[in-house]
């Protein structure tokens, strides 16, 4: 884009160095922005798609459920529900259950051996409170199937017991397997071995499925729930061949601790989770897959993402920056067209988003940082909105995103994250016929982006413990007038802010 006359130029620095930016509830002393200012220009929209119901859910290891809502179907924890509520705001969630123990769990039916790779067992007291957490929710589940031990029979008696105890209306998707490209070559639960032998392949992989899903219920499939890029480009053929597939389930990971060492390069770490590598190009990694899926009207979940896959990198996946990486991770994939993200969770790993207790019969419990990110897109970005053009035509710069969107009530939000060093002025220019709006500002901010705690969302914190699942404090939400036709404010290094923009 053209850049500012000298004049406009001139006027501009003046109004962001003297903006001042009044809290909703209280007046506080004027906020002086650096100047010059990185202009961002907000223009029409810039996908077709819009924001779907459900598009931010949650993946979870089977065995994680209990862990999460507790054992009593008639008590499930309500910290953990309002936690799923935030995400979903006014729709209703697309939980996923599975993970490693898609293929490491069963259920026990008379006839059937337990099958040497399986490390836990389904009972009808974790239906019963899965069914349960569905219900509260209204959730809809995709619930992992047991395909690496290779028999419909196993298959068939755990997708019968699945559809009978949680009910077909609260089920989204049986899905058949986990990341069988892994298959050839890690170990399979207690088994000591691998599942498959070396060299199994994509057209392997679609015989078996094709086997598995004729033993499952009559109800929708997901699948191939690939991590492999290699793997993608078969997707086409792959729905053609499945047409029970409703739902295209895909992995990603930006990093991995597996077969990599401390001192390589690629070995995770804070600045490599905030590289554009790390979410513009995981986004991109499925832009063709997304575009093949919809061409058969097929949705695409990338039903299992966080920050590491296969270790646990603590100060990485429990830091500030996580929550950084996910909300622009979110609008990336949102970008491409992506129906909807599953954030993978379970307790005892640096990428876990909760932890609960329950002492003299209340639930209490623990927020990581990544959440904020998470509940920030939720709010940037609820269901049915648009996202908008929005670029920088001047002062961008290394570390500097910017998205924006359009709500189904013509509401303008536009986010601008920041994981660098300094702090960047930043002037908002909407188009003319936006007209004159009422601006407010709320900030994603924590001591440093390696902070694993003190983080707030519009000065609101779960704090050390929540008992309710709701942000505590006072909301601090700044108004922003325009100036010389910018909405100006400052986004301090290693945070976001979102710019609120609705007719007075």
């Amino acid at each position: 884009m053209a850049m500012l006359p000298r004049i406009g130029s001139l006027l501009l620095a003046a109004a962001v160095a003297f903006v001042v930016l009044v809290p909703a509830q209280e007046a506080r002393p004027a906020t002086v922005a650096p100047a010059p200012a990185s202009v961002l220009r907000v223009g029409g929209t810039a996908t077709r798609r819009a924001i779907p119901p459900g598009f931010v859910g949650l993946s979870i290891e089977y065995w994680a459920i209990p862990d999460y809502a507790g054992w009593d179907p008639s008590a499930i924890n309500p910290v953990f529900v309002q936690l799923i509520r935030n995400l979903a705001g006014e729709s209703a969630p697309v939980l996923r259950i599975g993970g490693v123990t898609t293929d490491n769990s069963w259920w026990p039916a008379p006839g059937l051996r337990k099958p040497a790779g399986v490390t836990y067992t389904l009972t009808p007291g974790w239906i019963a409170v899965t069914r349960s957490l569905a219900t509260t929710l209204g959730a809809r589940l995709i619930l992992g199937i047991n395909l690496e031990a290779d028999s419909t029979a196993v298959a068939g008696a755990e997708g019968r017991a699945l559809v009978d105890g949680i009910g077909r209306p609260r089920i989204e998707a049986l899905e058949p397997g986990n990341e069988p490209e892994l298959y050839g070559s890690f170990v399979w639960g207690f088994s000591g071995a691998p599942g498959r032998p070396p060299g199994y392949d994509f057209a392997d992989f679609e015989q078996d499925f094709t086997r598995i899903a004729r033993a499952l219920p009559d109800v929708p499939l997901a699948g191939p729930t690939d991590g492999a890029p290699s793997w993608f480009a078969k997707l086409g053929t792959f729905i053609s061949d499945q047409p029970r597939v409703t739902v295209a389930t895909l992995h990603r990971y930006p990093l991995q601790q597996c077969f990599v060492s401390p001192d390589e390069p690629n070995y995770p770490t804070v600045a490599n989770l905030l590289a554009p590598s790390s979410s513009r190009s995981l986004a991109d990694s499925v832009a063709a897959a997304v575009k093949v899926a919809h061409a058969h009207h097929v949705a695409v979940r990338i039903d299992e993402m966080n920050t590491i896959s296969c270790g646990n990198v603590p100060a990485v996946g429990e830091s500030f920056a996580s929550a950084l990486w996910a909300l622009d991770t979110l609008f990336e994939m949102a970008r491409v067209g992506v129906d909807g993200v599953n954030i993978h969770t379970f307790p005892g790993v640096g990428t876990n988003l909760f932890s609960f207790r329950r002492a003299d019969g209340q639930w209490r419990g623990t927020v990581a940082p990544e959440y904020y990110g998470l509940d920030m897109f939720a709010q940037a970005a609820p269901t049915g909105s648009r996202l908008l053009r929005a670029s920088f035509s001047r002062g961008a710069g290394p570390g500097l995103t910017a998205w924006a969107t359009r709500a189904p009530d013509r509401t303008i939000r536009v986010v601008v994250i920041n994981e660098g060093s300094r702090a960047r002025a930043i002037a908002v220019h909407l188009p003319a016929a936006a007209g004159r709006l009422s601006g407010t500002l709320e900030r994603l901010q924590a001591p440093g982006v390696a902070a694993r705690s003190g983080v707030t969302l519009a000065g609101q914190s779960f704090g050390p413990a929540t008992a309710t699942g709701l942000p505590a404090g006072p909301r601090r939400a700044f108004v922003v007038a325009p100036a010389h036709s910018a909405y100006a404010f400052t986004v301090p290094a290693g945070s976001a802010a979102m710019l609120t923009l609705a007719s007075s």
